[in-house]
């Protein structure tokens, strides 16, 4: 790319990708997406923080490792705010969601 043209990108304005997801109309999903892979991963690595096996968590939680991977797997949506709070709470933390 010439300099000229880098120039002219580099000053370039247009809508934000917020703008561009709602325009698609995929904005709501992309956000809970977004959301369950934050949760996943920040529960994870407090597990991992405070050295708390899937299994010890598996025991805190009261339920089966099938019901745990899903609270872990960034992908899986279908989790219930009960449980995200549920593990929040196993591992010392707290949920908490915001309706703006």
């Amino acid at each position: 790319m010439r300099k000229k043209d880098a120039k002219k990108e580099k000053g370039k304005t247009g809508s934000s990708f917020e703008e561009f997801l709602k325009e698609e109309g995929t904005y709501e999903e992309a956000t809970q997406f977004a959301i369950k892979h934050v949760i996943a991963f920040k529960l994870a690595e407090t597990m991992k923080e405070q050295n708390i096996s899937k299994v010890k968590m598996m025991k805190r939680l009261k339920t089966s490792r099938v019901q745990l991977n899903r609270l872990l797997d960034p992908e899986s949506t279908g989790v219930s705010l009960d449980a995200l709070a549920r593990a929040a709470q196993a591992v010392g933390r707290t949920l908490r969601v915001e309706l703006v």
